[in-house]
C-alpha cells in the first residue's frame, strides 16, 4: 500500500511509487493508454511530477512514451519473459550458493523472519503478500554478500513482477502451491547448513517452476496473448 504523499521526498517519488503499484497490480493493464491529466488528478498531484515518474517507469520498461508525450503501459512480451527466466536460472542459484557459503547470523535471522507466515501466492495476491514473497528472496540475495549480484537480481525482480501476476492467472493446484512453499523451507535449511550445492539445486528447481516460468510458457504458445486466462 502506497504511503501518503507527504511522506515522500518529492511528489515525483510518490507518483513513481503509486503508478508502479497500479501497473504491477494490474489496475493499469498492459497496453492501456494513460491519460496523464486524469491520472494526476486521481492520485492528487500535478502532471509535472507525474511525467517525471513516467520517464523513470519507461527506463524500467513498464511504460512507453512517444514524442507527443502520450503514455501507454508496456505490453507483456514473450521474449522478455523468456530472457528474464534464462538470466534468473543462472543468477538465482549462484546467489543461493553464495548465501550458503557467506551467510552471517544476521542474514539467517532475516531469512527466518521473512519465512514466518510466508505462503505460496494465491491467484489474486495482495501487495502485502507480494512484498512478503520478495522479502524472503531479497534476504537470500543479501546473504550472498556480492553487491553487483544483489543489484542485478533486484532489478530482475522489478522487471519480473508483471509476469508473476500473469503466471498467477492460471490456477495452481494445492499440491503445486505446497511444493513452492516447501522449496522455501528447503532452501533456507540448505543455507543454514552451509550446503552450497543443495542451495543452488533447490533454487534452480524453484525458478524452473516459478510464476515467471509459467508466464513465459503461456506467452510463447502460438496465438497466446497477455489477456489469455
Amino acid at each position: 500500500m502506497t504511503q501518503p504523499a507527504e511522506l515522500y521526498a518529492t511528489k515525483s517519488d510518490f507518483a513513481y511509487t503509486r503508478v508502479r503499484e497500479l501497473i504491477l497490480s494490474g489496475e493499469l493493464e498492459p497496453g492501456s493508454v494513460i491519460n496523464q491529466a486524469v491520472l494526476a488528478r486521481e492520485i492528487g498531484i500535478s502532471t509535472t511530477p507525474l511525467r517525471e515518474a513516467l520517464r523513470r517507469l519507461m527506463q524500467q520498461g513498464l511504460v512507453e512514451l512517444d514524442a507527443h508525450r502520450d503514455a501507454r503501459v508496456t505490453q507483456l512480451n514473450a521474449e522478455e519473459a523468456r530472457d528474464l527466466l534464462e538470466v534468473r536460472r543462472s543468477l538465482d542459484p549462484m546467489a543461493a550458493s553464495l548465501a550458503a557459503e557467506r551467510r552471517t547470523r544476521q542474514d539467517l535471522v532475516e531469512m527466518r523472519a521473512s519465512l514466518d507466515g510466508l505462503d505460496a501466492l494465491p491467484s489474486n495476491p495482495t501487495m502485502t503478500q507480494l512484498l512478503a514473497h520478495r522479502r524472503f528472496h531479497t534476504a537470500v540475495y543479501r546473504a550472498s554478500h556480492n553487491a553487483l549480484l544483489i543489484e542485478m537480481l533486484d532489478g530482475l525482480w522489478d522487471q519480473g513482477d508483471r509476469y508473476r501476476r500473469h503466471g498467477l492467472q492460471v490456477e495452481r493446484s494445492p499440491e503445486e502451491r505446497a511444493m513452492k512453499a516447501n522449496e522455501h523451507q528447503l532452501l533456507f535449511q540448505a543455507i543454514v547448513e552451509g550446503d552450497t550445492e543443495t542451495a543452488a539445486d533447490v533454487m534452480r528447481a524453484h525458478i524452473q517452476t516459478s510464476l515467471g516460468a509459467k508466464s513465459a510458457w503461456r506467452l510463447a504458445k502460438p496465438g497466446a496473448s497477455a489477456d489469455e486466462s
